[in-house]
């Protein structure tokens, strides 16, 4: 990242958007905008701290082959559902609410940055429980899409809340490849796959480069925290009024109901 690029501006401005002192914008402006990657995670990063501490983190990628990308996540929107598995938020605190089912895993181990990197082992060593769970997208810009793709990835990748249900201890013993997903939406299914569905594959390639390059900014990944790899279902549209459900059979369920 160029000495000279200061990421303040553009946090102050997502900052401000969120918290209602300014009026949304459509994109961030020109001057302001990362020009690459890392310019994108120093604003995400202040974005993020802004809000709290970190209590877990969204990574994902294209294909299994494309370069992952992530997103800190503060402690204001992480919510872990009762033994029903059960959350609720408000429609009020979004502008839009896409829905997305995704695994998520929790960390028993810290992984802080290290000179050498963490091999898959130790990064699985370093994951407890898998849960299902619901990734609300959203977004601070004006309008939902057509921003420049860095400027989504400043503003938290468009993250809005992520709904932790309910899930299983052994999280490294999951075959994510042949697991089966369903979405639905007020009891009826609006995505399901009978074995995967994230576009990523198999996940344990998110979280190595996760623990040795993404979540370093930040401190590395800390036991207790929450990662979140991707969407199952795309990114359908909910809305108030509605019950959303993300089924993983032999996991977990997750239910958001939108008040």
């Amino acid at each position: 990242m160029p000495a000279d690029f200061d990421p303040r501006p553009a946090a102050d401005c997502l900052i401000r958007a969120r918290t209602g002192v300014v009026p949304r914008p459509s994109d961030l402006p020109a001057a302001l905008r990362p020009a690459d990657a890392a310019q994108a995670y120093a604003v995400q990063d202040r974005v993020a701290l802004a809000r709290g501490a970190i209590a877990g983190w969204k990574v994902g990628a294209a294909s299994p082959e494309a370069e992952p990308s992530r997103a800190a996540l503060a402690c204001d929107s992480v919510h872990v559902a009762g033994a029903d598995g059960v959350a609720r938020l408000r429609a009020q605190d979004f502008l839009v609410i896409g829905v997305e089912a995704e695994l998520v895993f929790q960390c028993i181990a810290d992984l802080p940055p290290r000179g050498e990197p963490y091999s898959p082992g130790e990064v699985l060593d370093a994951l407890g429980s898998v849960h299902a769970a619901i990734e609300v997208c959203d977004t601070r810009f004006a309008t939902w899409g057509g921003q420049d793709p860095l400027s989504r990835l400043a503003d938290q990748a468009c993250h809005g809340a992520l709904v932790v249900g309910t899930g299983r201890p052994d999280g490294a013993a999951v075959d994510v490849l042949r697991q089966p997903v369903r979405l639905e939406v007020n009891g009826g299914t609006v995505v399901a796959h009978d074995a995967g569905g994230n576009p990523a594959g198999e996940p344990l390639r998110l979280l190595v480069w996760l623990a040795n390059f993404g979540a370093h900014s930040l401190g590395g990944l800390r036991a207790g925290q929450w990662i979140t790899t991707g969407s199952w279902t795309g990114t359908p549209m909910a809305m108030r009024g509605d019950r959303v459900v993300a089924d993983f059979p032999g996991i977990g369920r997750a239910e958001l109901r939108i008040d």
